[in-house]
C-alpha cells in the first residue's frame, strides 16, 4: 500500500509569531511524528510571517523597493524558517531543504521540508506545486486564521465564517493578483492552479494543535475546506 502524502503550508505566524514559538514546534513535531508512525509522509513548506513583513517594511521605510526585491527578502525569511523546521524534525526529515518544489524530489525520510527559490511565488503556490509533484490531492494551510470569512472580520464585525466553499466562490472573495506581502487566506495564483488540479485546501488555525489532529484523523475540524 502506497503511503499517504500530505502537504502542509506552515505559516510563519505559527513558527515566529513574535519570538520563535518553541512550544508550538514541539507540539507540531509530536503530532506529525505520531502520524508518520501510521504510515503517512509529509511535505512541509514554511512561510515567513512577521519576520518577512518586518524586514520588508524596514526596506520600504528607506527606499522604494521593487516587488522582486521584496520577494528576495521574503525568500530569505522562508529559508531561515525552513532550516529551523528541518533541524527540529532531525532524522525524520530529508537532510536538505528542497527549494524548487515544482521539480521532482525524493523522500529520503518521512518529511520533506520545502522553501521558496525565486521571486513571484508564494508559500501557497509552492504548496500546490508540491502537491502536483507528489500527486497529493489535499493541502493543509496552517496559520493564525481560523476560517475564511465572507468579508474581512477585522473591518466587518458581522463577517460570517465559511466552513465549505467552492474554488469559484472563494476566488471571487479575494484579489485577482498576488503581490509580496499579500495577506490572503490562500493566494490567487495558487487558488487558480488548485482549482484546475482539483486539489482541496483546508484553511485552519494551527493552534490549538488538537484541531490539526482532528483533521488528520478524518474528524470534523474548525476551519474552511475549499474544493
Amino acid at each position: 500500500m502506497k503511503d499517504e502524502i500530505i502537504v502542509i503550508s506552515l505559516g510563519g505566524s505559527l513558527i515566529v509569531p513574535d519570538e520563535v514559538d518553541v512550544a508550538f514546534l514541539n507540539d507540531f513535531k509530536k503530532l506529525i511524528s505520531s502520524q508518520i508512525s501510521l504510515g503517512k509522509k509529509f511535505v512541509i513548506i514554511t512561510g515567513g510571517g512577521k519576520v518577512c513583513r518586518r524586514y520588508q517594511d524596514a526596506a520600504k521605510q528607506v527606499v522604494e523597493p521593487s516587488h522582486e526585491d521584496l520577494d528576495w527578502i521574503g525568500i530569505a525569511s522562508l529559508k531561515l524558517n525552513a532550516e529551523l523546521v528541518r533541524v527540529v524534525f532531525g532524522n525524520l526529515a530529508n537532510k536538505e531543504v528542497v527549494a524548487n518544489l515544482g521539480e521532482s524530489f525524493a523522500f529520503e525520510n518521512s518529511v520533506v521540508v520545502g522553501s521558496a527559490y525565486k521571486p513571484g511565488h508564494s508559500t501557497d503556490w509552492d504548496a500546490v506545486l508540491a502537491a502536483k509533484s507528489v500527486g497529493a490531492k489535499k493541502v493543509i494551510n496552517l496559520s493564525n486564521i481560523d476560517y475564511v470569512y465572507d468579508s474581512d472580520p477585522k473591518k466587518n464585525p458581522d463577517a460570517k465564517k465559511i466552513e465549505q466553499i467552492s474554488w469559484a466562490d472563494y476566488r471571487a472573495l479575494i484579489p485577482a493578483e498576488w503581490n509580496p506581502g499579500l495577506n490572503s487566506p490562500f493566494d490567487p495564483i495558487a487558488s487558480k492552479v488548485a482549482q484546475e488540479e482539483r486539489i482541496e485546501v483546508a484553511i485552519m488555525n494551527g493552534k490549538p494543535i488538537d484541531n490539526l489532529a482532528k483533521y488528520l484523523s478524518g474528524e470534523k475540524f474548525a476551519g474552511t475546506a475549499i474544493s
